[in-house]
């Protein structure tokens, strides 16, 4: 049952009524994770480890949106270190110039002068577990019915089930709402390319993955929002 203020002096009508929604699981977690990863971040010694909290910092979504502008500022898989250096700091992330070299050079293993940004991403993610890594790829590969590795947000659409979200279940979010933030997800700062591809998809879902300390309770929310 959905908690209520009535004001003080008013008559007992709805229009009078505050009514309080309750805060869904998926809200409750989301908050814990920027919070707990603000801390993180101001502690943290290793510049990996550092970057990986300042992105969580910004919620579950805070890995793909590094990645996305990666990807669109750098027009290679390979990215030498000025380039480097200078995405970093227009991310706006609070890591030093010093730390930013040194992150780079842990990735430039035989010193050719350049990283790779699929290993880069892909060691920023937090760990996920091989079954977890499993039931995502699994949901990836339900919505992609052409197996070209590219998901478009439609296909999503089609399957993604609203109803099993905490927020629409909660009572906090319209189905329509829903779906449009979890879209949104994909498509972040307003890049709208309309496709998802399976990296994106698991720089998501590794955000989602270190809030959850459950890995049953993990599985049963993929298979409820994906109709594994």
């Amino acid at each position: 049952m959905n908690d209520y203020v009535v004001y003080p002096g008013k008559p007992n009508t709805l229009s009078n009524i505050a009514w309080h929604r309750p805060q869904s699981a998926t809200s409750r977690v989301e908050e814990e994770l920027i919070k707990n990863s603000t801390q993180a971040a101001m502690h943290a010694t290793d510049p990996l480890e550092k970057l990986r909290f300042l992105c969580l910092s910004r919620g579950a979504t805070g890995i793909l949106v590094l990645a996305r502008i990666f990807r669109s500022l750098n027009d290679s898989r390979h990215i030498n270190k000025e380039k480097f250096i200078f995405i970093l700091q227009k991310t706006g992330l609070e890591l030093t110039k010093d730390q930013a070299e040194v992150l780079f050079h842990k990735f430039d293993y035989d010193y050719r002068g350049f990283v790779d940004l699929d290993e880069f991403i892909k060691q920023l993610r937090p760990p996920m577990s091989e079954s977890r890594r499993a039931i995502v790829e699994r949901a990836f590969n339900k919505l992609d019915k052409t197996g070209d590795g590219v998901l478009s947000v439609n296909d999503i659409r089609r399957v993604y089930s609203m109803e099993a979200h905490p927020r629409y279940m909660s009572g906090e979010e319209t189905a329509d709402v829903v779906m449009t933030r979890f879209l949104a997800n994909f498509e972040p700062d307003g890049d709208r390319d309309g496709t998802v591809t399976l990296e994106e998809f698991m720089n998501y879902y590794s955000g989602i993955s270190v809030s959850i300390d459950n890995d049953c309770y993990f599985d049963l929310m993929m298979r409820q929002c994906y109709k594994l």
